[in-house]
């Protein structure tokens, strides 16, 4: 497998906070990767050194280029959405497109406007009088429309309703990925998204706490609901986290004897949020 983006040691710190602490990963071609994590985790950082916008110590290969010192070529195959977009009140719709047609020789302004007709923008429409959710859709008709090999998601959906929200994903799933480009989501909205991904990566502190194939985390974990008579007897599994829910008690279990606990109760798989509560607060099992 091609491996698209590389970390060796990746660390950046501001004074003496640690933004990143030694992050070590591997991203292949094909992926859709959630990064995953609290605010203040890294997140930002971490994309911010791979879109080559930070300085940092250690080793960082996107495509095989470094991104701090060769940027103009990283940016001709990766595109970047973040969560507060910025454009010019005064522009118009079919300038945008121009401005970008002009300016990046991979840009389809036929996809992007068929990604438009899907909305209530007007060619003609300025940003002025454009909703928070109207600037945003613009933003992603423009950067789906562009034939990236990696595509950088930070919060792509903020501001938008679940209709909307539901949209974008299906034509991300539909139209853009072809199983040769790689995809990074960070959200908060982690329910919407497991369904597309393929690997997950948990940052917190700067530190990777968790990097796993979304197959490989339905072997490792699950979760069992048990009835108080079997609260003690599946608590000698050793749960990594416990939690009530209608009366009784869901437990996450990693590595653990699944045949003896199906006898104490119902087995299913955790979501993405629920293991990432488990593993990134600090609360003591209940």
């Amino acid at each position: 497998m091609t491996e698209m983006i590389i970390a060796n040691n990746l660390s950046k710190s501001y004074g003496d906070f640690k933004a990143l602490d030694n992050v070590n990963l591997k991203i292949g071609k094909g992926k859709i990767v959630g990064l995953i994590g609290p605010n203040g985790a890294g997140k930002t950082t971490l994309l911010k050194a791979m879109l080559g916008l930070t300085a940092y110590d250690g080793d960082l290969s996107i495509m095989g280029i470094n991104p701090f010192k060769e940027r103009a070529k990283l940016m001709e195959d990766i595109c970047f959405i973040a969560d507060v977009a910025v454009l010019p009140n005064w522009i118009k719709v079919n300038e945008v497109l121009d401005f970008v047609e002009q300016t990046h020789p991979k840009f389809s302004r036929k996809k992007a406007e068929s990604f438009l007709k899907k909305t209530k923008l007007g060619v003609k429409q300025k940003v002025k009088s454009m909703s928070k959710g109207m600037i945003v859709q613009l933003h992603l008709s423009l950067v789906m429309s562009i034939e990236a090999n990696i595509l950088v998601l930070d919060e792509p959906t903020l501001g938008l309703d679940i209709i909307y929200r539901k949209e974008f994903y299906d034509n991300l799933l539909n139209d853009y990925f072809d199983h040769e480009r790689t995809i990074i989501i960070t959200t908060h909205q982690v329910e919407e998204v497991e369904h597309i991904l393929t690997d997950l990566l948990f940052i917190k502190e700067g530190k990777i706490v968790l990097d796993s194939s979304m197959d490989n985390l339905a072997a490792e974990y699950f979760e069992v609901m048990v009835s108080s008579e079997n609260y003690e007897d599946a608590m000698s599994f050793n749960p990594l986290q416990s939690r009530k829910v209608f009366g009784k008690h869901v437990m996450l279990f990693k590595h653990a004897n699944r045949g003896e606990l199906e006898a104490l109760g119902e087995v299913q798989r955790p979501g993405v949020a629920d293991l990432f509560v488990a593993m990134l607060k600090d609360e003591e099992v209940a």
